[in-house]
């Protein structure tokens, strides 16, 4: 299994076709320069020994050496064995609202950006816990399944956006529901649904199915993200807001956190409801929550003894480019030598023709 511990450092890639846009200008400008300067017949006369394959084989050294620093400083890691160990926790499932209320920013950056980030920071303080990602808006879909991963985890919270489930609303009746069937021991007591929401235009019987999850053993905390003043709904293209969201008089929507309805929500479920404008209370409140939850030991399968292999790539990509200072723009004297085209032998033939 391959881990890439410093993603970010890809971008540096952008640079290879900045790269050879200025190769492609730098070869214009000289051909255009010696065409003024002399004909073809003349250069070949004046500069013999000029190759046009060596400033093409040393722009491939170049970039061939910058991706591989590039990958060494993404520091590719590798897990070596899989091992089954025991663990102790909570099977813990996010039900994330990515509606488009989710968007207003009466909460910086956003009310979903703010949820990613709870979420993030509670990652953080697990230690041995299996968690699951489930978004919903009008409906109710999976994005992973439990599981000890949390690095995948943050990749999949990290993608979720209010674009990618069309269908409008607040559906945490589906989302509860869904939360249901991603608990697999029927054994397991220690079960926990955190529903992350402004609880806003909510959908469906939400007491009666927050009913039926408590008999199945899960609890539910709700944690309300959003301000009851409330904020517009912002209308982006490319990141820029263009305008906002109005109903059908015309009039901006104004769209307000329900904590009524969340409250009643972790009331029903054996849960409790949390304030989540301020991340570090929530994370506080969160881990006292779940310390006062039996854990229940599991067995879980995961790569052991990582290893680094940055250094391959640092070795190669210095290789390349010291291999660089040694490929000249002349033609190569063994090579013509060889006279791979008969180059000597048409000479001679044009000699006794003249």
């Amino acid at each position: 299994m391959f881990v890439l511990e410093e993603k970010i450092w890809f971008w540096l890639l952008l640079a290879i076709p900045v790269i050879i846009l200025f190769f492609l200008f730098l070869i214009f400008w000289q051909n255009r320069t010696r065409r003024k300067f002399a004909d073809s017949s003349l250069m070949k006369f004046l500069a013999p020994n000029r190759s046009r394959s060596k400033p093409i084989i040393k722009l491939i050294l170049i970039l061939l050496g910058i991706t591989s620093l590039v990958i060494a400083l993404v520091n590719p890691k590798m897990g070596t064995k899989l091992e089954t160990v025991k663990r102790e926790g909570v099977d813990i499932v996010f039900a994330i609202d990515v509606s488009k209320s989710m968007d207003a920013e009466d909460i910086a950056p956003s009310r979903l950006e703010k949820s990613k980030q709870l979420v993030s920071q509670i990652l953080n303080t697990l230690g041995s816990d299996r968690v699951g990602i489930i978004a919903y808006a009008g409906g109710a879909f999976p994005q992973l399944p439990i599981t000890t991963d949390y690095s995948a985890a943050r990749m999949f919270l990290q993608a979720l956006n209010t674009d990618m489930i069309s269908s409008q609303g607040t559906a945490i009746s589906d989302a509860i529901e869904l939360a249901t069937t991603y608990y697999d021991d029927e054994q397991q007591t220690n079960r926990v649904l955190f529903i992350i929401s402004d609880g806003e235009d909510h959908e469906g019987n939400v007491e009666d199915i927050a009913n039926q999850a408590a008999e199945m053993g899960i609890r539910i905390f709700t944690i309300g993200v959003g301000t009851e003043k409330g904020g517009p709904i912002p209308i982006k293209r490319n990141g820029v807001i263009q305008n906002y969201k109005k109903d059908n008089q015309g009039e901006t929507v104004i769209t307000k956190l329900n904590p009524g309805t969340l409250q009643e929500i972790a009331n029903s479920a054996n849960g409790s409801y949390i304030e989540g404008n301020i991340t570090n209370e929530v994370t506080d409140r969160v881990t006292e929550e779940l310390q006062n939850i039996e854990k229940t030991e599991f067995e879980a399968k995961q790569f052991a003894d990582f290893k680094s292999h940055f250094q391959w790539f640092l070795g190669l990509a210095l290789a390349l480019l010291f291999l660089d200072i040694f490929v000249l723009e002349r033609s190569t004297a063994w090579v013509r030598r060889l006279n791979l085209f008969n180059e000597r032998r048409k000479k001679g033939v044009k000699d006794e023709a003249e």
